[in-house]
């Protein structure tokens, strides 16, 4: 009973968590919703146009809009999950001060919602390419739910240590942000990895988002076989970041707090 009694409350406090990072980052009004989903477009629209004047042709199909979103989206599930994240004791600084409201309600309660608006973006950007193309894609479910599966757990996970680096080390943020910045350019959103000298790829292997995105695009594309894709090395690396996140949480939170 008091197991039982203990997940109830927590429900009921990342439930009010949410509805209170609703109101605050998306408004109380549509524009909020419809700015998520015009961001991913625009710079979808914004790479395939730009693209399309030096190439003749993505790498994979005939559609850039569907090379460029199934790299692209991906990716920035996992980007905007690692910064909500590590800004998720900050955020609720104020709520954790009250004995009911914890830690893992707060990180809970951002991946939570997060999640489920970068699934629905997912879901409405890629049906209307679908559409709009008419790539006549044959689309796999299993490789990509288990890319987005594995980019949700490394986004956790990476979030949880770099809230807790950049609550005792303030300076860890600025450095984060700039050192993270060519993850953009060698995560496998603009080309795919057998495009690659083989010195690139022997470099780039090592960076598991180039596998997410990899995994991603094969449940896309019915002929291409993502063969460099480890799902060990990317679940391994996205459990042991967790793990070890989590530990770091629960032992340093209130001193990113008191900071």
């Amino acid at each position: 009973m008091k197991s039982d009694s203990a997940i109830t409350r927590s429900g009921r406090t990342i439930s009010a968590l949410i509805l209170r990072e609703m109101g605050s980052t998306y408004g109380r009004s549509p524009g909020g919703y419809l700015w998520a989903l015009l961001e991913p477009i625009g710079a979808i629209i914004l790479l395939s146009l730009a693209f399309s004047l030096l190439l003749r042709s993505p790498s994979l199909g005939t559609s850039f809009l569907l090379f460029y979103a199934t790299g692209f989206l991906p990716f920035q599930l996992y980007q905007k999950l690692e910064g909500k994240v590590s800004g998720a004791l900050t955020y609720s600084k104020s709520l954790l001060a009250y004995p009911r409201v914890t830690w893992l309600d707060a990180v809970l309660a951002r991946v939570i919602l997060n999640l489920l608006t970068m699934m629905i973006v997912f879901f409405i950007v890629i049906t209307g390419i679908l559409i709009l193309t008419d790539s006549r894609t044959i689309i796999d479910v299993g490789p990509i739910a288990t890319a987005l599966a594995f980019m949700t757990l490394l986004g956790f996970g990476v979030g949880l240590v770099n809230g807790v680096l950049r609550g005792l080390f303030p300076v860890w943020k600025q450095i984060w942000t700039i050192t993270s910045r060519p993850l953009f350019l060698a995560s496998g959103l603009f080309f795919i990895y057998e495009d690659l000298p083989p010195v690139a790829q022997d470099i780039l292997w090592w960076n598991p988002l180039f596998h997410g995105t990899g995994l991603a695009r094969s449940g896309f594309y019915p002929t291409y076989d993502a063969a460099y894709v480890s799902l060990p090395y990317c679940f391994g690396f996205g459990l042991i970041f967790t793990a070890l996140g989590l530990l770091l949480m629960r032992t340093y939170y209130k001193k990113v707090l008191e900071n």
